[in-house]
């Protein structure tokens, strides 16, 4: 079979890897340079290495718990199951995750988790070893890469993916294909605060959009807690907190516990609004304070981040850093059965494009790069003739609606990436209410009805964004109760409140 692959962060290069080794023609086309992307940025590491008190199952209830029940139990199931096969991949690939004196695997622990579980590299720059082993393995194979490729759209004949449409060095080129993986990455560029890098514009959930793949869960964005509050975004990984670092108010107040009776090892969501309340009730940033692990810790576990703040003027050993929340992660995205399938034939997702089913409404903390890793597999398993173009899963897509109209006059302001990327955080942001995604869409629809056609690759990154804002908000709207990374202020619910209880969700695992 000939295949394309469009991406090449963990789990389109994992993807490409084993098509190729299973014989397959494999073309593999990246936006930017290969390894690219958010796998290169990751710090905290690869979940799904059990200790002697822990397993896959206490793995899997902890990923059904941080989802707030709306996690798909038989992706789950899948996810945990394979965990520890790939992370014996990836070690065979090169990948030298740290160990101890005596070579064992150090694991790390983070938020939402019961146990340390986390294989990590170079301390905090997992991500970065990832990518460097995957890419080199990727150079060592037949596969032909093709860089700075921008994904226009997916090529479809008779209901179904025949190929990708790209742009490059100005000239459109198409690639026909028996089977097309999507492994674009997210979106994080739809908000003016993110971990993502500038690339991160939904390219490939946007083509699947247009050519009518079924998608799901876009209302759930993961914005991580501790972000640098000083100079360009940087995250301060979770694992600090995992090792024993406290968010404290401008009293020293270790404030977290007011929200969740895990503190600051709570789900994300909600350690990330605790914080964006608490900063707003004392108008200046919350602080993380990493002082009681000492320099040395600090230095050998988090050389990264040590050297980052340093330069930022900071000595973390010595005092507390200044954190906010930013937009991290997708949790909805193209809709896959457990093989990568989607709706429309000839087309399959891994990664962040996809909405697997295994993060529910919120993503437990370095499940990204296992996800990456596991899918990214199974869906060039599943590259047989005679399963790529089965029909896909059937799930319920998000659908496009009439929102109702603007609850104000206010005059539209001039459409401008930095304009839709301030509307997003601020009505489709950590805090959500009815009459703020009302007027957000009525500003969605009248920038998507005054811009004229793309032509460059901005201009054509500009349209796929304002297809998912416009996506994201009208799901946003339709949800009208709280759920994990949704939060609905207009809602009168506690924290969490709509969340299934534990024993409901381990029934179902």
């Amino acid at each position: 079979m000939n295949v394309v692959v469009a991406g090449s962060g963990i789990a389109g290069l994992t993807a490409a890897l084993h098509a190729q080794e299973a014989g397959h023609r494999v073309t593999l086309v990246t936006k930017g340079s290969l390894g690219d992307g958010c796998t290169r940025l990751a710090q905290g590491g690869v979940a799904g290495m059990y200790g002697e008190r822990d397993s896959a199952a206490h793995h899997a209830e902890d990923t059904m718990a941080a989802g707030a029940g709306h996690a798909d139990p038989a992706a789950v199931q899948a996810l945990v199951a394979d965990a520890g096969a790939r992370i014996a991949e990836l070690i065979a690939r090169g990948v030298a995750f740290d160990r101890d004196e005596d070579g064992a695997l150090q694991l790390g622990r983070e938020a939402a988790h019961r146990h340390a579980r986390i294989v990590h590299a170079g301390g905090d720059a997992t991500g970065a070893a990832i990518a460097t082993a995957l890419v080199d393995a990727v150079r060592r194979t037949t596969i032909t890469v093709i860089e700075r490729a921008f994904l226009l759209d997916l090529v479809v004949v008779d209901g179904a993916a025949t190929g990708v449409r790209l742009l490059r060095r100005d000239a459109l080129t198409e690639l026909a294909a028996d089977a097309v993986i999507l492994a674009t990455g997210g979106a994080g560029q739809l908000y003016a605060h993110t971990t993502n890098p500038h690339g991160a514009t939904g390219d490939g959930i946007a083509a699947a959009l247009r050519a009518g793949a079924a998608v799901a869960d876009l209302e759930f964005v993961q914005f991580h807690p501790t972000i640098l509050a000083s100079g360009p975004p940087f995250l301060i990984s979770e694992a600090v907190r995992g090792e024993g670092a406290a968010l404290i108010d401008d009293h020293d107040r270790r404030f977290a516990f007011d929200s969740h009776p895990d503190g600051e090892l709570a789900p994300r969501d909600v350690v990330s609004r605790a914080i964006a309340r608490q900063a707003a009730i004392q108008g200046s940033p919350v602080r993380l304070d990493a002082t009681g692990l000492g320099g040395a810790v600090l230095m050998r576990r988090f050389p990264t981040i040590d050297r980052v703040t340093r330069a930022r003027g900071f000595d973390w050993s010595r005092e507390p850093l200044p954190v906010t929340p930013a937009a991290h992660y997708l949790m909805g995205g193209v809709v896959t059965d457990l093989d990568g399938r989607t709706s429309l034939p000839g087309l399959f997702a891994v990664g962040e494009v996809a909405r697997t089913g295994v993060h529910g409404a919120n993503r437990l903390a370095s499940n990204s790069l296992l996800e990456g890793a596991v899918f990214g597999a199974r869906a060039a398993a599943a590259l047989a003739p005679s399963t790529a173009h089965s029909p896909g899963p059937r799930r319920a897509a998000t659908v496009a609606v009439e929102a109702a109209p603007p609850s104000s006059s206010s005059p539209t302001p001039p459409f401008s990436r930095a304009a839709l990327q301030q509307l997003m955080w601020e009505a489709v942001g950590l805090l959500r209410s009815e009459t703020g995604l009302v007027d957000a869409l009525a500003t969605l629809r009248s920038w998507s009805a005054s811009t004229a056609d793309p032509a460059t690759i901005a201009e054509h990154e500009d349209a796929n964004l304002l297809l998912l804002a416009h996506a994201a908000a009208t799901a946003a709207l339709i949800r009208t109760s709280s759920l994990g990374a949704h939060h609905r202020i207009d809602d009168p619910v506690p924290e969490n409140a709509h969340a299934r209880p534990l024993a409901s969700i381990l029934e179902s695992v």
